[in-house]
């Protein structure tokens, strides 16, 4: 199938024997370029039909140099100006495509009806990055004032948008919809996705009585799923990641001891200008006019003292945390010490609360990584020789490497646990054992025995 150059506007050829000359033209003439325009002219065609071969900056580059615009700027077979002082280059890069771009995209074509549309608009807005559901259809249906049916007959339709696996509520419907996509939801499977969490406990003898199947059948069908993708969200781009800027710069000096500074970008910068104020004031006639101004830069040296007030608490603090920290800083996360409000608050002579708002989502840079100045405050866990209290974060830390260094075939309990962490000098309870460890997601003893031995 031939496909049509479109129509380009060309000026019509100046008539034999004028005696002007044109810009464009004196233009052409001075770099050979008049020729060209008279073979195009001459065959009713357009450069780019002369000179297939040559791109569009060749093209651009035989015709001349850029010409005047109306709008002011240049131009070369561009309506952009790559001389302007505002021409920003990075504005011509593509974006990366984001997941809810594409979903948005997709629900244009498929969804003509306009209240559908605004629906559709609400769910795709309620994805997350992962490409799952954050509301129910109940929540969505009642937020824009209509029928549940309505909400689920569109959420029908977008649910088989691509990737496959989208708008899902949970792990099983995500898997299922990419499975009825390739077209393997079958019956057994159906069995597999209701017992799915068998798979998560490793319970391989129950999932095979579920599925009527033998561990064979479990092993394929589990095989089957991991070729499907649980999070289909993460192949498109999320939101701009923002950069994480410290609010404090803690480093090691040769004396051993520790730099604690402020880092002067996050501090708003208040100035007053008292030339301004001086000559405002000047003019000022009357009592009124004298004491509102007064009372302007009265709050504006205010505002300026209270910044500067506010920065040198933070140091202060961050100072006191840097000094109770000390061996942290040097050891490690396991001597990381106890440390509560009060006890700096003290030290630094101010309130509990002027304590807790400077240290709200303020983040300090040290040689070990950037924490949340919060990370620094933990409970304290008596030791069982009477000596220092422990930090609940260090407890935690050990409690991890005892888990990680344990013998696959000598899996611990909690109550191993305790006596083993009891026996390095921390005097710690079972349920808080069991606390910690669901805190850091890590499976009971009976999980990680199954786990171990399905992956042995």
């Amino acid at each position: 199938m031939t496909r049509t150059k479109p129509r380009r506007w060309r000026a019509k050829p100046r008539a034999a024997g004028a005696g002007d000359t044109t810009s464009e033209d004196a233009a052409l003439d001075l770099t050979g370029g008049a020729a060209l325009k008279d073979a195009a002219e001459t065959c009713d065609t357009d450069l780019e039909n002369l000179y297939p071969d040559a791109g569009t900056g060749d093209l651009a580059g035989m015709a001349g140099p850029a010409l005047p615009t109306l709008s002011g700027t240049t131009s070369a077979n561009s309506s952009t100006s790559y001389s302007s002082e505002d021409y920003d280059p990075m504005a011509n890069i593509a974006g990366e495509l984001t997941l809810k771009d594409h979903l948005t995209a997709q629900m244009l074509v498929s969804v003509s009806d306009p209240a559908q549309r605004m629906i559709a608009a609400t769910l795709i807005d309620l994805v997350d990055e992962a490409g799952y559901l954050t509301e129910s259809t109940e929540e969505v249906a009642d937020r824009l004032g209509t029928d549940i049916e309505e909400v689920e007959g569109v959420l029908a339709g977008l649910c088989g948008f691509e990737p496959a696996g989208v708008f899902a509520r949970t792990l099983a419907d995500c898997l299922t919809y990419q499975l009825a996509e390739r077209g393997e939801f079958d019956e057994q499977m159906q069995k597999f996705m209701e017992n799915l969490d068998l798979v998560a406990t490793h319970d391989l003898s129950g999932l095979a009585r579920a599925c009527g199947t033998d561990k064979n059948g479990v092993a394929d069908l589990i095989a089957r799923i991991r070729r499907l993708n649980p999070k289909p969200g993460h192949a498109y781009g999320g939101g701009i990641v923002q950069p994480l800027i410290p609010d404090v710069y803690v480093r090691a000096l040769p004396d051993g001891s520790w730099a604690v500074e402020l880092n002067a970008d996050t501090l708003p910068k208040v100035l007053v200008d008292q030339s301004y104020y001086t000559t405002v004031a000047r003019n000022a006639r009357s009592a009124p006019e004298k004491t509102y101004l007064s009372d302007c830069l009265a709050d504006a040296n205010w505002l300026v003292k209270s910044l500067d007030q506010r920065a040198r608490t933070i140091l202060k603090v961050s100072r006191q945390i840097v000094r109770q920290q000390d061996a942290f800083l040097v050891l490690g996360v396991e001597f990381l010490r106890p440390l509560n409000l009060k006890t700096v608050a003290d030290a630094i002579e101010m309130h509990e609360s002027t304590v807790s708002r400077v240290t709200a989502n303020k983040y300090i840079a040290t040689p070990r990584g950037i924490f949340q100045m919060k990370y620094f405050f933990s409970s304290a866990i008596s030791s069982t020789d009477g000596g220092d209290a422990l930090s609940a974060e260090a407890v935690r830390h050990k409690l991890k490497a005892l888990i990680e260094e344990e013998n696959p075939q000598k899996i611990l309990s909690d109550d191993r646990l305790v006596n083993l962490l009891r026996e390095a000098g921390v005097d710690i309870a079972r349920r808080t054992v069991a606390k910690y460890r669901e805190a850091m997601n890590i499976p009971s003893s009976v999980q990680r025995r199954r786990s171990k031995r399905a992956c042995a």
